[in-house]
């Protein structure tokens, strides 16, 4: 299980890549693919205007947000 933190780095701040563990740039659908996968217990996919993107699961502390 590795920590997933998203790089803004798209339009409007949307999550085009993010950093999984030591990776620094993960495609959003590489990073979906995994999630799906089952790589990432700790996430879950959403998708939001036809995209999908990783999120975390509720836990209740915001520094373990993907977006902090």
């Amino acid at each position: 299980m590795s920590k997933i933190k998203g790089n803004n780095d798209g339009p409007n701040g949307r999550n085009e890549s993010y950093q999984i563990g030591s990776r620094k740039e993960v495609s959003r659908t590489e990073a979906v693919r995994e999630v799906k996968g089952g790589k990432h217990p700790d996430s879950h996919v959403v998708k939001i205007n036809g995209r999908e993107y990783v999120r975390d699961n509720p836990d209740g502390s915001k520094k373990d947000n993907v977006n902090r």
